[in-house]
């Protein structure tokens, strides 16, 4: 027998009618879904370590699909800071209103060894979708059913291949089913011979092909209930490190002065103390090269962790042409404001600075440096 999906439904920090609805829709359509666990938890991003709502989660151990208000990779990467971890699932489900080119950003921008690369993983799947992406509920609902039928073949399949997970031959198989692989031959009549000594399982399912028997006549799903959990958690403020992308080059812990970053045993940078964080502080995410410091609430997309966010480094930013401060100016002041907001004095360039700033070497002008100089010399 599969294992149930879960799907964790994270509410928003308003009581906006609209957004409302729209989670009380979903939750409502997948109770009647076989096979799925429906839990309900205050917004993502403001539960605490050890409170309730975070507890439950970590409680989970099977694959989940989170929906919340926030960009996928920013929901996955705040689990993950809290001890949930798994492997990052695949969605179709995509937000409507980025654009194309934005599917750049996934790339990375150096070929640096990866974090992620030396974290051990559980064997299980994490889906996140992202409740801004669609107005209505119904493009939700399809995208689950979806995933839980990948979730109800994994467990029999996978297990299946002996020696861990199944290699690109096998999983080609499992994900374009042939008459022999799947059971049934092209008009869905029974395949007897799918099972080496021809025996067929009463559901017409071969019993040795590796997936889980379907149910015959099911009666009409009854509703279930959903775990409803509450927590008074009030909003937070803190980054969100996306491993996946990060080198641990340690500029982060450089450039904060507020005791937010640390590391762990083996050397790796983690977000110590996260309520250390100035509220509405952005900068550490401005100064890091890879992109990989998330701050989910933000304004700025590119920093709140929609998938454009590696693709920003490398779009001209016009406003630079009128004088206006670059990335590393603009955490510089930041920084200082929070500073002097404490009582404590500015300290400008002059601390934490990026190394890689200091590797800089003067060369000859390029065409940029050329403009620019034109448009000083127009006094505008």
């Amino acid at each position: 027998m599969a294992r149930k999906l879960t799907v964790v439904v994270s509410q928003g920090q308003s009581a906006n009618p609209a957004k409302r609805k729209l989670e009380e829709e979903i939750v409502a359509g997948l109770l009647f879904e076989r096979g799925v666990e429906v839990t309900v938890v205050p917004h993502l991003y403001d539960l605490t370590p050890d409170g309730t709502g975070m507890l439950c989660l970590q409680g989970i151990t099977g694959d989940m699909v989170v929906v919340s208000w926030l960009f996928e990779r920013a929901a996955f990467w705040t689990l993950d800071r809290n001890g949930i971890r798994g492997r990052e699932g695949k969605i179709e489900l995509v937000n409507e209103t980025e654009d194309e080119d934005d599917e750049a950003g996934d790339e990375l921008t150096s070929d640096k060894p990866r974090v992620i690369a030396s974290r051990e993983l559980p064997n299980r799947t994490i889906w996140c979708l992202d409740l801004k992406a669609r107005p209505d509920a119904a493009p939700f609902l399809e995208e689950v059913q979806r995933i839980k039928r990948l979730a109800e073949a994994k467990p029999v399949s996978i297990l299946g291949w002996i020696g861990g997970a199944p290699n690109s031959s096998q999983m080609e198989r499992f994900e374009n089913p042939t008459n022999t692989t799947s059971g049934v031959d092209a008009n869905g009549k029974l395949n007897g011979s799918a099972a080496p000594n021809g025996s067929v399982t009463p559901n017409g399912v071969a019993a040795t092909n590796g997936f889980a028997p379907a149910a015959v006549d099911e009666p009409p799903a009854t509703p279930s209930v959903p775990h409803v959990v509450t927590e008074d958690a009030g909003r937070r403020w803190y980054p969100v490190i996306d491993y996946a992308r990060c080198t641990n080059c340690m500029e982060c812990i450089d450039f904060c002065l507020f005791g937010v970053y640390g590391v762990d045993k083996v050397d790796t940078i983690l977000v110590e103390q996260p309520d250390n964080c100035r509220k509405g502080c952005p900068a550490c995410s401005r100064v890091c090269p890879e992109n990989a410091i998330i701050f989910p609430q933000h304004k700025t997309p590119a920093i709140a962790g929609s998938p454009e966010g590696s693709a920003g480094a490398f779009k001209i930013d016009l406003s630079k042409l009128f004088g206006a401060p670059d990335a590393l100016e603009q955490a510089v002041l930041e920084r200082d404001v929070e500073l002097t907001a404490v009582g404590r004095d500015a300290v400008g360039m002059g601390v934490g600075i990026p190394k890689r700033q200091a590797d800089k070497h003067d060369g000859p002008k390029d065409d940029l440096d050329k403009l620019m100089d034109g448009l000083d010399a127009l006094d505008l």
